[in-house]
């Protein structure tokens, strides 16, 4: 593929995906991605094999642009400071593009695409640094002994509920949610083996670092 080919597939990929972040399902068509990247109809088709293939295409890039956003949290002395950096930065990039969210994790649909079993490996492997974080929580002595993927499942299960059930507005709480969210967060920590001050002392150690970013 020439240099003027990849550069025209990708916009048309950032295109889309801006598309959906700012105006949701509906707005993603052929015509109106000809319209925005000054292209004809048929370069989907030629580039991707159809709308499918482009959504597929554009679900790929949320998760790199994931993994980027969680890439920013580097590993410190406290794995448990880190993992909470780490769900607040998942959190953070579902409120960003909460539309290209839904697709990418299978809660909404776009020109008949369904996810497969290698997109659902993309976004579990996307989970790699979730993973490390929650292993060294383990051999530090902060989580008890556990396999690590199984607790980053779990989190990752936990999170991904609060988050959807948050988008759709079924949380309501007498208190600001992003404090109502880190109390989860905690908790969750409590519950893999942490005691209650340490956490507490980790999430504030993270919100710090979260607000100097």
């Amino acid at each position: 593929m020439s240099r003027a080919s990849t550069d025209q597939r990708q916009e048309l990929v950032e295109v889309a995906a801006r598309l959906l972040t700012e105006q949701g399902p509906r707005s993603l068509s052929a015509r109106a991605l000809a319209r925005e990247t000054g292209t004809s109809t048929m370069a989907i088709y030629t580039y991707f094999g159809g709308m499918p293939g482009l959504v597929r295409a554009v679900i790929r890039e949320g998760f790199s642009r994931l993994a980027d956003r969680l890439a920013t949290v580097k590993a410190s002395d406290d794995p448990v400071a880190d993992s909470f950096q780490l769900a607040i930065a998942y959190r953070r990039s579902a409120h960003l593009a909460p539309h290209l969210y839904a697709v990418m994790f299978g809660g909404s649909s776009i020109a008949g695409f369904q996810l497969s079993e290698e997109d659902r490996h993309l976004g579990l492997y996307t989970l790699r640094v979730a993973r490390d974080a929650i292993t060294r929580c383990i051999q530090t002595g902060r989580f008890r002994p556990a396999d690590p993927w199984s607790i980053t499942q779990h989190t990752w299960c936990q999170l991904h509920g609060l988050v959807s059930l948050e988008l759709a507005g079924f949380l309501t709480s007498a208190r600001p949610f992003n404090d109502e969210f880190c109390g989860y967060l905690r908790d969750l920590a409590v519950g893999a083996g942490d005691t209650l001050e340490q956490a507490q002392a980790s999430m504030a150690l993270a919100l710090d670092k979260v607000n100097n970013t």
